[in-house]
């Protein structure tokens, strides 16, 4: 049979189709559900529906209500953001069309019978058998209404999410731009280049939760009502003016004192600087409520790019020396607070230090490894796992991308990781 998009199909039309594709009345229920496909006319526009996965996290943010939202530029992929995570969006396609179909119901909705519809949810092999025996012959139970579905869209693909790591680069490449090195280079700075708060966030392809996090980790504040990055040697001033109040008042390093540190730089540094330095190096002190301490890793790892930038090679004995001695009294050097800015090569012939950015490396993942192969022939997991992460997902960690991409020796038993060409 074929109809027309405006034939509405009858109980008839019903009966004979289930009569030609030979099903059992005693399986149907009461209620046929006749599926009209979409219109293809001017007014009806269902080109703007799109199939999306989610996962349990996603759906559990929808129904709380809390904001989701789609970022990406024209050179960019797009990814969906919820507050606190980023998940990459990749087309699918289906194997099968898969039909949108609005107040479709169910089959228990479909039914008037108390043992086709039982309270307890579906059939049983047991109400089934009850049914058949119970059944006058004369007096079929069969389809006695028609209601009228319309197919709202076609599927053959749909939007499927993998979760990521933050996308933190934008902030360093449009922050570095304009660098604050103090109120007196202000008027080398193009304003229209600065960034409020909403506008970063709107750019750069995190979550919200993590982008408080990616300003923390690249040290970034906000002055004038705009996020800046420090130039690194007023940053260093900065900190060691800091650091200077701690010695001045014989504070222990647990035991920092905010308000008068924020004092004693008044007049010196910006205060919107010095409190937006002072929260970036300090966590709240354990020992003591109200009070403060400074954070060893990031002072020790600021001092340590400070010796490193100009990109020169040091003895790893000598630059433990120097670095250890450039350290306010009460802090320790330790290899670890070089992750991601350095790195400590002793496989040469001599051992040395040198610097290299993590901020500084391409976000291509092969010419990210090819650099880093030309910059040290072997690196082992610890060595080269700060410049890898960013790649790495919650399913395929940084030893699965250098399986894929490296090839794999091991060395006095150690295992070390060289270029696969």
């Amino acid at each position: 049979m074929i109809y027309s998009q405006d034939y509405a199909r009858s109980i008839d039309d019903v009966r004979t189709i289930v009569q030609h594709a030979k099903l059992d009345h005693k399986n149907l229920t009461n209620t046929a559900q006749a599926i009209y496909y979409p219109r293809n006319e001017e007014g009806h526009d269902i080109g703007n529906i799109k199939l999306l996965e989610v996962d349990e996290h996603i759906l559990e943010e929808i129904k709380k209500g809390s904001e989701i939202c789609f970022k990406g530029a024209l050179n960019e992929k797009v990814v969906l953001c919820t507050e606190s995570r980023t998940y990459e969006m990749k087309e699918a396609e289906i194997s099968n069309s898969l039909l949108l179909v609005k107040g479709l119901k169910l089959a228990q909705a479909t039914s008037r019978s108390p043992i086709k519809s039982p309270k307890g949810g579906v059939n049983t092999s047991m109400d089934s058998s009850i049914e058949e025996e119970q059944e006058d012959p004369d007096k079929i139970d069969t389809i006695d209404e028609v209601e009228r579905k319309d197919v709202v869209k076609i599927f053959h693909d749909y939007f499927e999410l993998r979760q990521v790591k933050p996308k933190y680069r934008k902030i360093i490449d449009l922050l570095r731009l304009t660098r604050y090195a103090g109120p007196e280079n202000e008027h080398l700075i193009d304003r229209s280049l600065l960034f409020r708060f909403k506008q970063l966030l709107d750019t750069v392809q995190c979550s919200k939760d993590e982008f408080h996090e990616g300003l923390k980790k690249y040290r970034a504040i906000e002055v004038d009502d705009r996020v800046r990055m420090l130039d690194i040697e007023y940053e260093y001033r900065v900190l060691t003016l800091l650091l200077s109040v701690v010695s001045e008042n014989s504070w222990e390093l647990d035991a920092i004192d905010k308000d008068v540190t924020l004092e004693a730089m008044q007049g010196i540094i910006p205060f919107e600087v010095v409190d937006g330095m002072f929260n970036v190096y300090n966590t709240p002190s354990e020992r003591m409520p109200g009070r403060f301490q400074y954070r060893e890793d990031l002072v020790c790892a600021m001092f340590a790019e400070k010796i490193l930038q100009h990109g020169l090679k040091f003895h790893i004995d000598e630059f433990l020396v120097t670095w250890q001695e450039a350290l306010p009294e009460g802090f320790e050097a330790n290899e670890q607070y070089l992750r991601g800015i350095g790195i400590i090569d002793r496989e040469g012939s001599v051992p040395c230090v040198r610097g290299l950015n993590e901020a500084d490396l391409p976000m291509n993942l092969l010419g990210r490894l090819d650099m880093l192969f030309r910059t040290k022939e072997r690196w082992n997991l610890e060595q080269i796992e700060p410049y890898i992460e960013c790649f790495a997902t919650p399913t395929v960690g940084v030893t699965s991308i250098l399986a894929k991409y490296t090839r794999s020796l091991v060395v006095k038993g150690v295992r070390m990781y060289v270029s696969k060409h």
